[in-house]
């Protein structure tokens, strides 16, 4: 019987990650010779990002239910 893989939290807030991977691929693509490809790396990485700020704004005290 296989045994289930427990979920365990990440250390580093999303937004982080999200950073580091949108950075991973801008990496990525400038060692791509200019193409299809290329640009959805790229397209990918500002998509990441994006993703980055709103979980950032999303988490920010700001946005906080007042009791």
């Amino acid at each position: 019987m296989q045994q289930r893989r427990r979920y365990q939290p990440e250390a580093e807030p999303l937004h982080n990650r999200l950073a580091d991977e949108a950075e991973r691929l801008r990496k990525q693509a400038r060692g791509t010779p200019p193409g299809i490809e290329r640009e959805r790396l790229i397209r990918r990485a500002r998509q990441i990002e994006t993703a980055s700020h709103i979980s950032e704004w999303l988490s920010s005290p700001g946005l906080r239910v007042s009791t």
